[in-house]
């Protein structure tokens, strides 16, 4: 008779010690859940940033052109990029998409309303705008940063 009392503690201490490490377990992956989060939002603003100084760096001239990276609003330009790469080396992706909107002071010619009175000394101001589409565990996120240009 104590020999099957040895077994029931056993079972009963097997019991327990599976129910604490499970219990264990999923705190752990509570505590790994926000880490993911900021790892994705890592990536897509390191990745914005690249987006904003390149707006920033390229030449007014082919800003401006036909063939400009940011065609003028309402067409756009859509790419698939890979934003980067999370633990288990998946690729995170997403939509770049990029266009420019003209100030409603540049002359007619540079796609305003302005007039040699309303803009004497010629300036040529275009709002550049990118927007970043990803896709996460199922639920759409988007980021955007603009940057004026001005000549």
């Amino acid at each position: 008779m104590r020999s099957g009392l040895v077994l029931i503690e056993a079972t009963l201490s097997l019991s327990v010690l599976t129910i604490l490490g499970l219990i264990l377990l999923k705190l752990s992956l509570n505590v790994l859940y926000p880490r993911q989060w900021i790892l994705y939002q890592t990536l897509t603003d390191a990745y914005m940033t690249y987006e904003k100084s390149y707006a920033q760096r390229i030449d007014f001239a082919t800003l401006t052109s036909a063939t400009s990276p940011w065609p003028a609003y309402p067409l756009n330009s859509q790419t698939s990029v890979e934003i980067g790469r999370v633990p288990g080396n998946l690729p995170l992706t997403g939509t770049i998409i990029r266009f420019r909107t003209a100030d409603p002071n540049n002359l007619a010619a540079n796609g305003g309303t302005g007039t040699a009175t309303t803009n004497p000394a010629n300036m040529n101001v275009w709002s550049v705008q990118s927007i970043l589409t990803y896709n996460v565990s199922g639920r759409n996120y988007y980021k955007s940063r603009t940057v004026t240009r001005t000549q």
